[in-house]
């Protein structure tokens, strides 16, 4: 047991990093890297990794999709591992463990107790899944950066790693990804600080900064960069696959972002259009011909949905050819045009499926309403935004990027770079090179620690009142650190100053809580939840004017704890654990 002496706010030192940079952004439906070489403070642009040529293709993300044998070991990822699961046939196909778009898994943050579905249906840890996706990327950048690089003797410990989530995650998925990246090798014992997590509306926000007039699609507006001015409003959509993720953010002095609201998003990204298609395409080939079709020939159903991305990217009527096995199946039922006749939107022409672009649209509809929802809450209450950002790989799409100037165009300036996909690695690298580029946040929850104090009658209930050592305490008491909607320096720190209770204790256990309740008086409390636990070994028996002090860093992006014996003057080794809660 422990009591609360002190709590402080204060600002750290700044940090930037002189070390060469790579950046990974992990997405649901694709991924890749961007790395640089050259010190801070060089212009030159970061290059990226270009996928696909073995197919014909030149690409800056490869699909987030693995492949492992039947005895669960890693066989490839990306477009290798698409294009050799669609090659196996029958039982081969239904013995392999395929996995893609298996990020979007984590949308519940339940991190420490998922397991993910492959194409065959069995089941793998979502952990192994991760782990084995992060190794081969990190193992390829490193490789590609030796080929690029005269000192071919870099380990990953002389790198500064950036690995890019969405804003709405917690702090367990970061953990989950911190986990992950010391399973491979990445960053190890004395090396955590190389790893640098960056939210990816934020790093995308970062590189459009940087883009020119011509670098943007040009629909509802007259030209123009970015307005860069003090003063100036603005909200990124980060459209991915699994995710819909928005930030809203203003131009300081110097440059510098500072969050106006707390980060939102969904899981209404990209794949809602895809799972709408597969719906489709049921409810055409109906009394369960498209479940046997799906259930016997996966790799089948990759190809097809594979050219489906292309599609989405169109506003008109499309024509796709019928797989071989699902007209087979078909027609072993009925005459392949009856399963057209109550279908509105979609007929059979000459061996080919036509689906009209009214159809087509109707597939968007889900996704574009949260997305349309979302962007008028935030419009309430942010009068003076002056330009939307639309970026990743989702806003390609011709449906989307209209549907947002039809709802906000008299609004707001639209904007969309014409690589949307590249924004957030090549702003991710940047990012890892100054991390005060986006200068406050602002916080989506009350954040508070349990702590006992001295009872007092007229201020504590009664059934919180504990004796120790002949003294009376009262348990359970919320002491916030930070408040919902608060402002925070991304620098900024809160030192909390503690005393054991007990003249022997040797270590502490804190209960690290949040909740949308903006002044809660316990911990246990309705709405309050339990989302990890500070834990620490005392540097040696001090009684209990052994003072411990905390540094807790909120701004930033991802959450970091240090702690210091205030009477032995040594630095603890704090662990931060959110994922035990999840």
């Amino acid at each position: 047991m422990w009591t609360l002496n002190q709590l402080k706010k204060e600002t750290g030192p700044v940090s930037t990093t002189e070390l060469p940079i790579i950046a990974i952004d992990f997405g649901t439906s694709y991924s890749g890297y961007a790395f640089s070489l050259t010190p801070r403070g060089a212009q030159n642009e970061p290059c990226l990794r270009r996928w696909g040529k073995e197919l014909g293709m030149d690409t800056p993300k490869t699909p987030t999709c693995i492949l492992f044998n039947e005895h669960k070991k890693f066989l490839k990822f990306g477009y290798e591992a698409k294009t050799a699961f669609i090659n196996l046939r029958g039982e081969e196909a239904k013995k392999n463990y395929f996995f893609e778009n298996f990020k979007v898994v984590h949308y519940d943050k339940k991190f420490s107790r998922n397991v993910i579905k492959a194409a065959n249906g069995k089941s793998m840890k979502a952990s192994k899944v991760f782990t084995e996706a992060l190794r081969y990327l990190s193992n390829d950048a490193m490789e590609t950066i030796k080929a690029k690089s005269a000192d071919n003797e870099f380990t990953e410990s002389d790198l500064t790693w950036v690995l890019t989530v969405p804003a709405f995650w917690d702090s367990s998925a970061e953990q989950f990804m911190r986990k992950a990246a010391t399973q491979v090798g990445i960053i190890t014992e004395g090396t955590q600080h190389n790893l640098i997590i960056a939210l990816e509306p934020e790093a995308a926000s970062v590189w459009c900064k940087k883009l020119p007039a011509a670098s943007f699609i040009t629909q509802n507006h007259d030209g123009g960069s970015l307005d860069q001015s003090p003063g100036t409003q603005f909200i990124v959509v980060d459209c991915g696959g699994g995710t819909v993720d928005i930030t809203v953010h203003e131009v300081l002095d110097e440059g510098a972002l500072k969050d106006l609201d707390k980060a939102s998003g969904n899981d209404l990204g990209g794949q809602t259009v895809d799972r709408k298609f597969k719906e489709f395409l049921r409810e055409i080939f109906s009394d369960h011909v498209w479940d046997e079709y799906e259930a016997n020939s996966p790799s089948e159903v990759q190809i097809l949905m594979y050219k489906f991305v292309y599609f989405k990217q169109v506003d008109d009527d499309i024509h796709m050819s019928c797989p071989y096995n699902l007209g087979t199946l078909a027609e072993s039922r009925q005459e392949i045009e009856k399963f057209f006749e109550s279908v509105e939107g979609a007929s059979w022409e000459c061996g080919a499926i036509r689906i009209s672009k009214e159809r087509l649209r109707s597939f968007f509809a889900e996704s574009l309403k949260g997305i349309t929802d979302s962007l008028k809450e935030i419009l309430k209450k942010h009068l003076n935004i002056k330009y939307i950002l639309l970026v990743g790989g989702y806003a390609e799409s011709l449906i989307l990027r209209q549907h947002v100037i039809d709802q906000f165009g008299d609004q707001c300036k639209v904007f969309c770079p014409f690589s949307p996909q590249e924004v957030i690695l090549k702003g991710a690298v940047e990012f890892g090179r100054n991390q005060a580029v986006v200068a406050s946040r602002k916080s989506a929850f009350t954040y508070g620690v349990s702590v006992c104090e001295k009872f007092d009658l007229s201020k504590h209930r009664a059934d919180k009142k504990f004796i120790a050592h002949g003294e009376e305490f009262c348990s359970n008491i919320f002491m916030t650190l930070v408040e919902e909607g608060e402002n925070v320096g991304w620098n900024e720190v809160r030192k909390l100053i503690f005393n054991p209770i007990s003249a022997g204790q040797t270590g502490m256990e804190i209960k690290f809580c949040r909740t949308k309740i903006k002044d809660p008086l316990y911990t246990d409390e309705d709405g309050v939840k339990e989302i990890g636990l500070l834990k620490f070994r005392m540097p040696s028996k001090g009684g209990v004017n052994h003072a411990v002090k905390l540094e807790i860093r909120f701004g930033s992006s991802e959450m970091k704890v240090t702690g210091t014996g205030l009477v032995s003057d040594l630095k603890l080794l704090v662990k931060m654990d959110f994922m035990t809660k999840t």
